[in-house]
C-alpha cells in the first residue's frame, strides 16, 4: 500500500463495514473506529450504514480476497467460532488506508438526521448551554 497513511484493523472490524454484521470484538467501537478512520469524518450512529456502504468498496479493493467469505447464516450464536475460522485463513489484522476525499459524502450529522425522519421539528438539539 503506497498511501502513508496505513493502520492495521482487526479482521472482525473489517468485516463488519464488508459484511453489514457486528462482529468486531471491539463491538461499536471498532466500527466506529474503522469508519472514521476511512471516511476521514467523525460519525453519528445514524450515519454508519451509508458510511459502511461507501467504505465496503474502497476495503474489497485493498483485500480483494476478503469478497470470497460470505456470512450467510452467521448470527449472535455462532459469529465467534466464524471469526476464529476467518482468522485463520486470512489474518488476525490487515492494513487499511483512507479512502479518497471523492469516493465519501461527508453530510452535516443533523441535516442528514432530518432527511432520514422527514421532519426537522422532531429533532431536538442539546447543548451544555442549555443544561
Amino acid at each position: 500500500m503506497s498511501n502513508a497513511k496505513v493502520r492495521y484493523f482487526d479482521l472482525g472490524d473489517i468485516l463488519s463495514v464488508t459484511t453489514g454484521l457486528l462482529v468486531s470484538p471491539r463491538h461499536m467501537e471498532g466500527v466506529y473506529d474503522i469508519l472514521d478512520f476511512l471516511s476521514g469524518d467523525q460519525n453519528f450512529t445514524h450515519q454508519l450504514p451509508r458510511v459502511s456502504r461507501e467504505c465496503a468498496p474502497w476495503v474489497l479493493k485493498q483485500h480483494p480476497q476478503l469478497a470470497e467469505i460470505s456470512s450467510e447464516g452467521i448470527g449472535r450464536d455462532n459469529w465467534q467460532p466464524w471469526l476464529t475460522e476467518c482468522y485463520a485463513k486470512y489474518g488476525k489484522e490487515l492494513p487499511l488506508t483512507p479512502m479518497p476525499r471523492e469516493m465519501h459524502t461527508a453530510i452535516n450529522p443533523l441535516e442528514e438526521l432530518a432527511a432520514m425522519m422527514g421532519d426537522k421539528k422532531k429533532i431536538i438539539v442539546v447543548t451544555p448551554e442549555a443544561l
